[in-house]
């Protein structure tokens, strides 16, 4: 388990570092970029939040508020407290046109920053339970790799980068056309700085 937690968060801060991200979409408080590499495509989105980073990795780091900003969240439930600093959830998603609803499990893993120029994090993937089988009436679906990371801007703003890697899996989701996805992915962005604000 320990290795997990580490090997999450060093997954997402691994992703955050990688050269070859281009920007898609630039918008005043919103920008998204992509990295492609082989048939994995990487997702970033950026968004500048006037409120404190403390206080905004407080409320991204607990997902059963998610619904309440991300449409693709239907449920979200604890499972599992493994310790202070990491949960396991269960999710469901609703279903998209001729596809069942999917869930998953997942592992989050929050981390304070340890020096000050660090951002706060919070690394989310998939894990598998022997209590949470598949279900017939879900598609059980995985994230390899997504989370947040804050960055402090000033006392007062931070900058938000939600990252997640997508599979082949996910890709319902975001459409094939991604200049169409990209529409909901900042309506989505819009909503959850709505919510941090």
């Amino acid at each position: 388990q320990a290795y997990l937690s580490y090997s999450n968060v060093a997954a997402l801060t691994h992703l955050a570092a990688k050269p070859g991200w281009e920007i898609t979409r630039a918008l005043d408080d919103i920008k998204i970029w992509t990295l492609e590499e082989g048939d994995v495509l990487s997702l970033k989105v950026e968004m500048r939040v006037k409120i404190p980073s403390h206080q905004a990795f407080s409320l991204l780091s607990d997902f059963t508020a998610r619904q309440q900003w991300d449409k693709h969240f239907l449920t979200c439930e604890v499972l599992q407290a493994v310790s202070e600093e990491e949960k396991i959830y269960y999710v469901t998603s609703p279903p998209t046109t001729g596809h069942k609803p999917r869930d998953f499990v997942l592992l989050v893993s929050q981390r304070q920053p340890c020096k000050p120029h660090e951002p706060h994090t919070v690394a989310v993937r998939s894990v598998t339970l022997r209590a949470v089988p598949p279900a017939p009436e879900f598609s059980r679906s995985e994230i390899l790799c997504a989370g947040f990371q804050i960055h402090s801007n000033s006392s007062s703003s931070c900058t938000v980068c939600y990252f997640n890697q997508v599979t082949s899996g996910v890709m319902p989701y975001l459409a094939a056309n991604l200049a169409g996805s990209s529409k909901s992915i900042e309506d989505t962005a819009l909503e959850c700085i709505k919510f941090l604000e």
